[in-house]
């Protein structure tokens, strides 16, 4: 069907109303304007993911006709100096509609013109431009940039129709080209890997950094992209201050102003802890937007939720007992807290949100809440969780989401019973339906796994582990993933800034900023083994230093 008044409207009005998504890119932050072609390869990216979504939707030549192109500055672009005939925005249309249909030569473009004087009007054509125009225009005076620019919108657009079942003039590449030797083929030697990651982390962090902002207004002498290099650099070394970082990063840094210690803290100091949320998951959206384009992505799958806490706090912490609280184990030690849910399994292993855990706060509650960021994210099969979210209400909240989960239990009197019976009967595995009281005569059923482990250090019932599942003992080995999130966890940790300042909302940007870092690190890694293998291996290729130091030149410094 043909996109209407009210079609187009309604495609919009969701942009606009989705909390993650910022459109356009010039007017949501400083990194772009008007003339910037990452910011206008941003957009295609945003409009035509919502586009296809509409049912009138279905055709990808629509789409290139009602791409908003007004805002766009080509000047920079033009190569031209003289007057010419025809606007620059209306041959961005017509070439991405030729990159669309795979021709090679501009012959097929005319021909299939002229039998659609609808579509030339909607172009903006007053005649077609003979096949010799539409060549000087492509060669001599598009810019090399404009020439990529347009090749990846069209990328992009094939790859968003087909993900909403909008049928494609051709199969879209799943392989992003972002650097090839002078052979045209890929050596993955450790050079051609650094390279790769080089060019890629270029392209993610110009994605990924404008979600971020301090708002602190105009005529700032101190530009903000220093603020996200001092905190990125204090990522590059293990328990580095921002007092100590400032100082070394004012010698290392290619900028001529760069913030104070104390400056970037009272900054940070300054954003609330919905702020923080709010600009994580726009910039881990934007990630998962680049990511998402490749076949080696897998948006359907499994996230784990958990909690990790920081070093154990030593100090006073009078005034702050609700925000420095006890650790997961019990003892007498308080630590801060923090939540998070991540993609695990065959996806690559991106945080999807963060959270601070406060003293009261209930785990259903918890859960609830990164589950509701997850879900706008991604489409979420399964959830893994520990055994601290070994609770009934939890339980059932997932499964009238529809949500399959895995959860170890807590061994109680009965189930410490039941698996010394396994013991004496020497059974490796059982499976029982369970029923668990919810209150007022209402029950969630699940199911009780017992499985032995394999070389147990005890030779008594604890042998045997129980997990609850509403989905049957074969996703029992998909718990197995929750792993990445333990490792994970020690790689964040490694990007934190040290710090002994008991600001809560300090104290947890540190932590999301360092699960950004990771987060665009494990993407980095995915995207340069898709370019150089064409396939997606759990195991990087490239280091978490390497993209740390990448990213480090990318903000600014060196």
């Amino acid at each position: 069907m043909t996109a209407t008044p009210e079609s187009r409207r309604v495609v919009f009005r969701r942009i606009a109303r989705r909390s993650h998504t910022d459109w356009p890119a010039y007017d949501s932050t400083p990194l772009y304007d008007r003339t910037s072609l990452a910011g206008l390869e941003s957009d295609v990216r945003i409009v035509s993911a919502t586009w296809f979504r509409h049912d009138d939707h279905t055709s990808v030549e629509q789409f290139v006709c009602s791409l908003p192109l007004a805002y766009v500055i080509f000047d920079a672009e033009d190569r031209y100096t003289g007057p010419t005939r025809y606007e620059m925005s209306t041959l961005f249309r017509v070439f991405v509609l030729k990159e669309l249909h795979g021709w090679e030569y501009e012959t097929a473009l005319v021909d299939y013109l002229e039998n659609r004087p609808v579509l030339c009007e909607q172009l903006g054509f007053e005649t077609i431009p003979e096949q010799s125009t539409l060549w000087r225009s492509w060669h001599e005076r598009f810019s090399a940039d404009l020439r990529e620019t347009v090749e990846t919108a069209a990328r992009t657009i094939l790859i968003k129709a087909q993900n909403a079942g909008v049928a494609v003039p051709r199969e879209p590449a799943r392989k992003l080209r972002y650097h090839e030797n002078e052979s045209g083929e890929s050596d993955s030697d450790e050079q051609t890997t650094l390279e790769q990651a080089e060019k890629i982390t270029d392209h993610v962090s110009r994605i990924v950094f404008p979600a971020f902002s301090l708002d602190r207004g105009d005529g700032c002498e101190i530009h903000e992209n220093a603020y996200w290099g001092l905190q990125t650099y204090l990522g590059l070394r293990e328990r580095l201050a921002a007092n100590e970082g400032a100082r070394s990063f004012t010698y290392e840094s290619t900028r001529e102003r760069t913030p104070l210690g104390h400056a970037h803290r009272d900054h940070i100091r300054d954003l609330s802890i919905a702020e923080i949320r709010e600009m994580y998951r726009q910039a881990v959206n934007r990630l998962l937007s680049e990511v998402a384009e490749t076949g080696e992505f897998f948006r359907a799958g499994i996230v784990a939720i958990d909690i990790t806490e920081a070093d154990p706090f030593t100090g006073d912490r009078t005034g702050h007992e609700d925000e420095i609280i006890g650790t997961k184990e019990n003892t007498e030690e308080y630590a801060y807290q923090w939540a998070t849910v991540q993609l695990v399994g065959n996806a690559v292993p991106i945080v999807l949100d963060a959270r601070p855990v406060r003293k009261g706060e209930s785990r259903l509650e918890i859960v609830k809440d990164l589950l509701d960021s997850a879900e706008e994210m991604v489409h979420v099969d399964n959830v893994l969780m520990d055994r601290e979210f070994d609770s009934q209400h939890v339980l059932e909240m997932l499964s009238q989401r529809g949500l399959s989960y895995v959860v170890p239990k807590r061994m109680q009197t009965s189930e410490k019973a039941q698996a010394k019976r396994l013991l004496r009967r020497d059974q490796d595995r059982y499976e029982t339906d369970r029923k668990l009281h919810l209150g007022k005569n209402e029950w969630h059923e699940t199911t009780l796994i017992y499985r032995r482990k394999e070389d147990s250090e005890y030779d008594d019932h604890r042998q045997y582990s129980v997990f609850m599942t509403n989905c049957g003992s074969g996703h029992l080995t998909e718990y197995g993933y929750r792993w990445e999130i333990e490792s994970g966890y020690r790689s964040i940790k490694r990007f934190m800034a040290a710090t002994t300042s008991k600001d809560f909302g300090l104290r947890f940007f540190y932590f999301a900023f360092a699960c950004l870092l990771y987060s665009i690190w494990r993407a980095v890694d995915l995207l340069v083994q898709v370019e150089l293998t064409g396939e997606y291996e759990h195991s990087p290729i490239v280091t978490a230093d390497n993209t740390l130091t990448l990213l480090k030149k990318e903000t600014g410094i060196g």
